[in-house]
């Protein structure tokens, strides 16, 4: 199986840090940096295979028209005419629908759905399904969600599937000017073989389309629905920022996808710090807007403006520590460059206080672009006695105190492992105090990543931390997204074998799952779609995982205004079938202090019990998710659960509660929150 696809790509730079630097002065290496990417190609390689498909037998048909806007011009190979539903003498209501029948079976991958191009924007398709078939009676969905209302070429890759039809059917218009459906042209990529996939190596589910980027991403604890972000535009960051930030969010239980929202607290929260506090509320703190703080309500669905930072910062890393306040350190990406030392944020007092006791410069990597990549997307886990500990990406670890003015410590090198920018970092058993590290690269991008893993255990600080060399991954990767699974398993997604912000050459399309029982990797299905620079990774209450975006470089070929979600193999049977998931039926308290005990109750009998925090991501950076491994005690088909009694271990916050059963499965999640 093929996995390393290089495709023609944008090769670019984050350069929107010269829209905050102090010195308002963009250094020249950057200056060059960024007329090359003005430069490089722009044309999608999706749309070009596409473009290469000969159509002249196909036929296409619809459930409305209007005369001289029949359902065939989509395939004319022209953007001078277009489908258009019936509007005179009345119009046709929606939903709507066009399919096309492509005379013989293909092995399709991907659709390519140009809007109109007349300057009129009546009819874009808005929310959608997209629909394969081989016979025109059994159709499967490949392809979902909401497209962005404007006339940019839109590509939805999917998973390689056999198929002689392909319907559209379109549910809003996308600007909800009236119940219209149009286009230009509609066609498909195709793959060159098809190879049915085993669920033993997992399973990727339909494309899920979004109106922008989704850059940064976290999950709502009351719902389970998936808010997402990027800039103050869809499929950009540079120019001049308006204070603003585009949001959708995703329903994983209807597959509803929200057209964009814009938030204006005075905060372009792109390439933040972010962390979920104690409360459940995302903390999104820099980035654009480098001194900004700005908090998500997730249950008015509403943000609010925080003080500012002491230190204006881009890039940092965020984490919530044992007594509920968010730590924030490094971030020289914005806001000028080096001395970014930790400060705490207090909901309790709702301020900002710099930590002179915790310096950065321990934690700096050597790389080669300094300062400016040095500090960048630290590896931050709250633990004991009100510690942070610092695993990454330097080869240096670190502890840091956060009690009075701080303290720093170091905690020893990474074992063998060189520096990792843009490698991953997950507590995969937080009651042993053990974390997964992953890949990563020497530099933060233009150097070979590494296959490096290790797992690294921590003790009571200011210990050493123990380093033991595990297993490596398969495929050397950066950019890519490390997600804690129920069972204790490490899903690790996407990124580049040599990372180049904006290219997806040397994609890593394979996944691979790291198995603490043995210390190893396996591979794990292909996704369809790269997930690189300014991709995301989340577990999902249901025990599935959402990965999506990658881009957000204006009109580059590489921006992925998508996700899909990944069915780990514990959801299948040996045979293939989905698994009978264990049920829980109640829990006798949504809210149990650090230390307390609790009880749950399930349809039959299980074997295992574990917490997962509710989590938030951005730029490869996880720092919430974390694994509580329980022990039950078992009274038939209730279990008495008890919560470890250190808040460093149970950090604060909001956790997924999951039940598995003898043969791995788990159940859907139930919510609990840990209180102090």
């Amino acid at each position: 199986m093929l996995s390393l696809v290089p495709i023609r790509a944008v090769v670019a730079f984050a350069i929107c840090s010269a829209l905050t630097q102090a010195d308002g002065n963009l250094p020249e290496r950057l200056r060059t940096e960024l007329e090359a990417a003005q430069a490089a190609p722009r044309v999608n390689p999706i749309v070009e295979a596409a473009a290469a498909i000969n159509r002249a037998a196909w036929t296409a048909s619809a459930d409305s028209f209007q005369t001289g806007n029949e359902a065939i011009n989509v395939l004319d190979s022209s953007t001078s005419t277009l489908w258009h539903t019936g509007f005179s003498p009345v119009n046709a209501p929606l939903p709507h629908n066009i399919t096309i029948d492509m005379k013989n079976t293909l092995n399709i991958n991907a659709l390519v759905y140009t809007p109109r191009q007349d300057g009129n924007s009546n009819g874009n398709i808005g929310q959608h399904q997209v629909q394969v078939s081989t016979n025109n009676k059994t159709w499967t969905t490949v392809a979902y969600g909401t497209y962005l209302d404007d006339s940019e070429v839109k590509t939805t890759p999917f998973t390689t599937i056999p198929a002689r039809y392909l319907r559209i059917q379109a549910l809003t218009e996308a600007g909800n000017r009236g119940p219209w459906t149009s286009a230009a042209d509609i066609s498909v990529s195709t793959a060159a073989s098809y190879t049915a996939l085993s669920t033993s190596m997992g399973s990727w589910g339909a494309t899920i389309a979004f109106p922008i980027v989704p850059v940064s991403a976290s999950v709502d604890y009351g719902t389970g629905v998936v808010l997402v972000w990027s800039s103050y535009l869809p499929n950009d960051f540079t120019g001049s920022s308006t204070g603003q930030t585009l949001t959708s969010t995703y329903n994983p239980s209807t597959g509803v996808v929200t057209p964009y929202k814009t938030i204006s607290v005075n905060h372009d929260m792109f390439c933040p710090g972010l962390s979920i506090d104690a409360t459940g509320r995302p903390v999104v703190t820099g980035g654009n807007t480098a001194p900004a703080t700005s908090i998500y309500n997730q249950p008015t669905d509403s943000w609010s403006a925080a003080p500012n930072m002491q230190v204006a910062r881009g890039y940092q890393a965020s984490v919530t520590a044992s007594d509920g306040r968010t730590f924030v350190i490094g971030g020289s990406w914005s806001g000028g460059y080096g001395g970014k030392n930790g400060e705490v944020y207090s909901p309790a007092t709702n301020t900002w206080t710099s930590l002179a006791g915790c310096p950065v410069a321990p934690m700096l990597t050597a790389d080669a672009a300094g300062v400016y990549r040095a500090d960048n997307h630290g590896w931050l886990f709250g633990w004991k006695n009100n510690y942070v500990f610092q695993a990454g990406p330097s080869k240096a670890m670190n502890w840091y105190g956060l009690s009075g003015t701080g303290s720093q410590a170091a905690a020893g090198t990474r074992g063998t492992d060189s520096d990792a920018m843009c490698g991953d970092a997950s507590m995969f058993d937080a009651v042993a105090g053990k974390i997964l590290s992953a890949g990563g690269s020497p530099n933060y991008q233009d150097n070979n990543a590494t296959t490096n893993a290790n797992v690294i255990t921590l003790g009571t600080p200011p210990a050493v931390a123990t380093v033991t060399k595990v297993g490596s991954m398969t495929y050397p990767r950066a950019f890519a997204n490390g997600v804690v699974l129920p069972n204790g398993q490490v899903l690790i997604m996407g990124g580049q074998t040599f990372p180049v912000p904006f290219s997806d050459d040397t994609s890593v399309y394979v996944a691979e799952l790291f198995d603490p029982a043995t210390n190893t990797f396996k591979q794990m299905n292909p996704a369809a779609v790269p997930r690189n620079y300014h991709s995301v990774g989340l577990l999902l209450p249901d025990a599935t995982v959402f990965n999506g975006g990658g881009g957000l470089c204006g009109s580059c070929a590489t921006n992925h205004r998508d996700a899909q979600i990944f069915s780990p193999p514990y959801l299948f049977t040996a045979a293939g079938a989905k698994a009978a998931r264990p049920v829980i039926n109640s829990v006798s308290a949504t809210s149990v202090r650090v230390g307390a005990s609790f009880t749950a109750t399930t349809a039959a009998a299980v074997s295992t019990w574990s917490l997962v925090r509710y989590a938030s991501t951005t730029h490869t950076v996880n720092t919430d998710q974390r694994r509580i491994p329980l022990t039950p005690t078992a009274s038939g088909n209730t279990y008495t659960l008890t919560v470890p009694n250190d808040a460093g271990v149970a950090i604060p916050g909001y956790y997924m509660l999951f039940a598995m059963n003898s043969a791995g499965v788990p159940s859907v999640s139930k919510t609990v929150l840990i209180t102090t």
